[in-house]
């Protein structure tokens, strides 16, 4: 490989980056579980969806007989497929 190939291909990458860079930055950045509690994710959910529709969107009775985010709390902090679903609730909510 010659020295000019060698500039190209540096020159590319570094278009390229730039490029990457600028188009990530305009748009916003996912939803993320870095550093919000459990107890965040719940009462963010309950002001969006409401009990009623969190009970029909995942079927488990915290959220559908006498609802509250104590009661929850407990219950997802002990089943983790429950939690596994609220949490992609909450990472799939808008906003």
């Amino acid at each position: 490989m010659d020295l000019n190939k060698i500039t190209d291909m540096s020159t590319d990458m570094s278009t390229n980056m730039s490029t990457n860079e600028s188009t990530s930055m305009n748009t916003p950045a996912p939803r993320s579980l870095n550093g919000i509690t459990l107890e965040k994710i719940l009462e963010q959910l309950v002001a969006y969806y409401g009990w009623e529709q969190m009970g029909q969107m995942i079927d488990i009775n915290c959220f559908k007989s006498d609802p509250s985010i104590k009661s929850s709390l407990k219950f997802l902090r002990k089943t983790p497929w429950a939690r596994s679903r609220v949490e992609e609730l909450y990472l799939g909510m808008p906003g």
